[in-house]
C-alpha cells in the first residue's frame, strides 16, 4: 500500500535552485510570468464559488492550503488577498527560502516542510491549490486522495498540470528546456504529465467533481500568459468537494 508522495528525486532537482525562487529573471522566470493568470482564475473562482465580496481582501477567512509550495510565489499573493494560508512543501531548502522572504515582508503565513499524507489536519481548508505539482509526485492517484482528506465539504481544489499530448512534449520539454532555455534541462518528466480526462477521473474516485477545464496559453507577442480553449499544453482545473 502506498504511504508516501514525495519523489526524492524531483525535490532535490528543485532544492538545488532553492535560492532563485524570487528572482523574477532566474530559473523560475517562467514561474513569474505565469502567476498573475494563476492569481487572477484563482481568486475569481473563489469569489463566485463562496460568493464573496469584491473587496480590497476578497479572501478574508478563507482557508487554503498551498501544496508544493515552492518559495511562497502563490502563498504571498494568497495571503495579501485576505487568506488564512498554510503552504506546505517536502523541501526543507524551498520552505526556509519560503519562510524567509515571508518574515521579510511582514506576512503571516504557516509554511510547514510535509507532504499531504503526513499533514494530520483533516476536513479543514476552504480551497487546496496543487498548482504545477501533480507531474512531479510519486503517484498521483494517492496524492490527490491524501489531499482530499485535508478539504471541506463543498471546498475547491484546483489542480494545473501539463497534458500528455505530443505538443505538450514537443513545447514544455523540447521547446522550453532545450531550444528556450526558460527551463533547466530535465525539470519535466513527459511520462509523468496527466491528461485532463484522467485528472477527471481519479478525482471522481474521491468524490471530488470538475466544474471548469480551462487551457492557459502563452502569447510570445504579448509576453503574457491567456486562458484559452486550447488544453493541449498548460491545463487547470477547479473540483468542488462532492
Amino acid at each position: 500500500m502506498k504511504n508516501n508522495t514525495i519523489n526524492k528525486k524531483e525535490i532535490e532537482k528543485f532544492s538545488k535552485i532553492a535560492e532563485e525562487w524570487w528572482d523574477p529573471n532566474g530559473k523560475f522566470k517562467p514561474l513569474h510570468k505565469f502567476n498573475p493568470i494563476r492569481i487572477s482564475y484563482i481568486k475569481e473562482n473563489i469569489i463566485k464559488t463562496f460568493k464573496l465580496d469584491q473587496i480590497k481582501t476578497p479572501l478574508k477567512n478563507i482557508k487554503i492550503l498551498d501544496i508544493g509550495c515552492g518559495g511562497g510565489l502563490l502563498s504571498e499573493p494568497m495571503h495579501r488577498l485576505g487568506a488564512e494560508v498554510t503552504a506546505i512543501d517536502a523541501s526543507e531548502k524551498n520552505i526556509e527560502v519560503a519562510k524567509l522572504h515571508a518574515k521579510k515582508n511582514n506576512l503571516k503565513i504557516n509554511y510547514i516542510c510535509t507532504s499531504p499524507e503526513k499533514l494530520n489536519i483533516i476536513n479543514e481548508f476552504d480551497v487546496i491549490l496543487n498548482m504545477e505539482i501533480v507531474e512531479h509526485v510519486e503517484d498521483v492517484s494517492f496524492f490527490l486522495k491524501s489531499c482530499n482528506k485535508l478539504l471541506k465539504k463543498n471546498g475547491i481544489m484546483f489542480v494545473a498540470t501539463l497534458n500528455k499530448t505530443l505538443k505538450s512534449y514537443i513545447f514544455a520539454i523540447v521547446g522550453a528546456e532545450y531550444v528556450l532555455r526558460w527551463l533547466p534541462i530535465g525539470t519535466h518528466e513527459w511520462g509523468k504529465f496527466v491528461k485532463p480526462e484522467d485528472l477527471i477521473s481519479i478525482q471522481k474516485e474521491n468524490n471530488l467533481l470538475v466544474e471548469r477545464v480551462d487551457g492557459m496559453k502563452f502569447n510570445i507577442l504579448t509576453d503574457q500568459w491567456n486562458l484559452s480553449s486550447d488544453k493541449s499544453v498548460n491545463y487547470i482545473a477547479k473540483f468542488i468537494k462532492n
